[in-house]
């Protein structure tokens, strides 16, 4: 592919990126559903142009985002939900199903770990729950098990897409 296109594809995954971080800051509802669906714009970025032109994508994102002052998902993007798809596509080369869950899990909660500290340390906004902590987590791990398995039929039917295109 020359460069013209790799630039075309790859300035077309960042603004609509861009304009979907940009949505959830202002819709009260429904951030973390807009923020996978910027997990899967870096999947499809991966599959459709390659992981170094994508990887210029995720940062550049990133970038844009903390210029107009979306602070807190930013970080959330730069640390979890654009990182993630990079992560997914390098853990699931292993082909081995426990493993892979496994170093996912891993990486969801150290990802989580890290936000809470940051959002603590900037004084952002961090929700208050009446449930205990360890029932907060297994929640947080069963969701993160769903996200991840979307994620999954999302790039699979994509996968499919391509190569009909191609």
């Amino acid at each position: 592919m020359d460069k013209s296109k790799y630039i075309a594809k790859g300035g077309l995954f960042t603004s609509l990126t861009v304009i979907i971080l940009y949505i959830s800051s202002i819709i009260p509802t429904s951030k973390l559903t807009l923020l996978a669906i910027t997990t899967s714009i870096i999947s499809i970025s991966i599959l459709s142009i390659d992981i170094r032109a994508s990887f210029i994508v995720y940062i550049s994102c990133f970038i844009l985002s903390f210029i107009l002052g979306l602070k807190g998902l930013s970080i959330s993007y730069l640390l979890f939900f654009g990182l993630y798809a990079f992560m997914k596509y390098y853990i699931e080369g292993l082909r081995k199903p426990f493993l892979e869950i496994l170093l996912k899990l891993i990486f969801f909660n150290i990802s989580m770990l890290i936000l809470f500290y940051i959002y603590k340390q900037l004084s952002f906004p961090i929700p208050s729950m009446n449930i205990p902590y360890y029932m907060l987590l297994v929640i947080l791990q069963v969701i993160f098990i769903i996200f991840d398995y979307a994620l999954t039929l999302i790039i699979s039917q994509i996968t499919i897409y391509i190569k009909k295109i191609l």
